[in-house]
């Protein structure tokens, strides 16, 4: 495994976390068109709720699915990251969620092929077009990440600023709330993270819960809604 040094993870980092990376972040929002439609999300306390809720709801599925991949990575356990892959895919509970991960994932996978020489990485692209695996997008960040170098814990924080950040910038186009609201919210939020990874990187597969069935309703309203704000 290649030996980074600290600003070249680092740079690597906040690439692969950065919403203009290209694979396809910007253009989902974690149901929230269909939150703000029904008046559940209206303003900034509730805005946080729901931001609170999707962030420990990935924490527990995505974030898990996630951590193990990388895992498996570092052990040279393939299985093991077919097995992390299918985990994710298990938690997701409505069609578009499945579709946005898969095409992410692939999509990141890809891109990092394109730039990195990565046998596992390609070997997985292989497994993903020959339907042996779904592609998912934690579990991509799990191989890509730590393929780069970069330890479980910053990678735990990247995807929780990713499935944070998705609500909050669309909140800014269909709630009442302002950047220095959603700049607030993430600030107090960011401070929770760290629990979060402590529980998460406890847990096994079996422990994995996306139990909140209000945003699961709420998921399969907006896969049949009119209401969108990006074009997919």
């Amino acid at each position: 495994m290649p030996i980074f040094d600290r600003t070249t993870t680092l740079m690597q980092l906040l690439a692969l976390t950065d919403s203009a990376f290209p694979v396809g972040t910007f253009s989902f929002s974690n149901g929230l068109e269909t939150a703000a439609d029904t008046g559940l999300v209206h303003d900034a306390t509730t805005l946080e709720a729901y931001a609170r809720e999707i962030a420990r709801q990935a924490a527990f599925t995505d974030g898990v699915a996630a951590l193990h991949a990388a895992r498996s990575y570092r052990r040279e356990d393939f299985d093991g990251l077919l097995g992390a892959d299918r985990q994710a895919i298990l938690c997701k509970m409505n069609a578009e969620a499945r579709q946005m991960t898969c095409r992410m994932g692939k999509k990141l996978a890809e891109l990092y092929a394109r730039i990195a020489d990565d046998a596992t990485v390609t070997r997985w692209l292989d497994a993903i077009d020959r339907g042996r695996t779904p592609g998912t997008y934690p579990a991509a960040q799990g191989i890509v990440f730590a393929a780069s170098g970069i330890d479980e814990r910053e990678l735990f924080c990247s995807h929780q600023y990713g499935a944070i950040n998705t609500v909050l910038n669309a909140a800014l186009r269909c709630v009442r709330v302002s950047h220095y609201d959603t700049q607030r919210i993430f600030f107090r939020l960011s401070a929770e993270i760290d629990a979060l990874y402590a529980e998460a990187a406890a847990m096994d597969y079996d422990d994995m819960n996306a139990f909140a069935p209000q945003i699961d309703i709420l998921a399969s309203l907006h896969e049949k809604g009119t209401k969108r704000l990006f074009m997919n």
